[in-house]
């Protein structure tokens, strides 16, 4: 493949770039042209305010890639298998949150995930992984799919919220949110979440109310954005990074308040330096969380989550 072929596949969303990949590259995903490290400067140190700011670049991929990868990179499978599941049967589909059926290791899954795109083009399409109503109640017809079917569900959350616009408000945002965390919260299979990059406000927790949510290390997980609550406390968005150091967002303060389960380790530099090893570790632990839970019954795995959300702000804030 020359360079003007990899440029062309970094244009197609991240999914399809992996499925429109030459065979020889599907088997060994790791060797595609889509996957090399960027040339982006490593660091091994974060503080708040650069986490927030990374985690938009999209360079470590979107949370479909994380699957695509996670699938392909295990011992088991030699390629990937996905069929999606599009539109919410009420009024469109939404490009913002992509969903399907697919094959994790072997073993069948429903999987939900933020798509934010990579240029303008597709980030326009997808519009920046801002889910519509439709993508939401979307969601919630696959859920119900994955319970009917006894199937798990991996969730994988990177959106800066939910779409805040004319139209979604038209269209019940607020419900569709509501109905989505109901939906999670009901489910009669496992599910597990994991926040890839970025988890904000409510568009994160419609797709994050599992039984286990998972963090990467560098992502960030808050009720709003740094330069919102900047905007609404000091009326300045520049002073979003002390902001953002306040609101402790990131992995590690999130764990320790007991607000995630777990933390997959990013190699040095961030996940964009050695994307292979990254999803890699995220499908290790998906896989890690999915063993803990399959011999939970139903009502089982719905108490495992009321208690697990009950406890958020009564435990790990001393």
């Amino acid at each position: 493949m020359n360079l003007d072929e990899a440029k062309d596949r970094l244009r197609i969303p991240g999914l399809w770039a992996m499925l429109h990949l030459p065979s020889d590259c599907r088997k060994n995903p790791c060797h595609s042209p889509f996957y090399e490290p960027t040339s982006k400067p490593s660091f091994s140190v974060f503080n708040d305010g650069r986490n927030f700011k990374d985690q938009r670049t999209g360079e470590k991929g979107s949370a479909v890639d994380f699957l695509i990868l996670a699938t392909a990179l295990s011992r088991s499978a030699a390629c990937v298998k996905f069929v999606e599941l599009a539109g919410d049967r009420k009024f469109m589909n939404d490009d913002a949150i992509l969903g399907g059926l697919a094959r994790f290791r072997g073993k069948p899954v429903v999987v939900l995930g933020h798509e934010k795109g990579r240029d303008t083009q597709t980030r326009l399409k997808h519009n920046f992984g801002m889910g519509k109503p439709e993508g939401y109640r979307k969601a919630v017809r696959l859920l119900e799919l994955a319970g009917r079917f006894n199937l798990p569900v991996i969730a994988l959350v990177d959106t800066s919220g939910a779409f805040p616009g004319k139209g979604g408000e038209e269209r019940g945002q607020a419900e569709a949110l509501a109905r989505s965390i109901e939906a999670c919260l009901t489910l009669d299979t496992p599910m597990i979440s994991v926040i890839v990059g970025e988890g904000g406000s409510g568009g994160a927790v419609a797709l994050a109310s599992g039984n286990k949510v998972l963090m990467m290390e560098h992502a960030i997980y808050s009720v709003i954005s740094p330069e919102g609550a900047a905007s609404i406390l000091f009326r300045d968005a520049k002073r979003s990074k002390d902001t953002a150091e306040a609101m402790k967002i990131t992995a590690q303060d999130l764990l320790k308040f007991k607000i995630v389960d777990g933390v997959v380790p990013e190699p040095m530099g961030g996940a964009h330096r050695d994307p292979r090893q990254a999803i890699q570790d995220v499908g290790d632990a998906l896989e890690k969380a999915l063993a803990t839970l399959s011999g939970l019954t139903p009502d089982d795995l719905r108490a495992q989550r009321k208690e697990r959300f009950y406890a958020i702000g009564r435990e790990g804030l001393a």
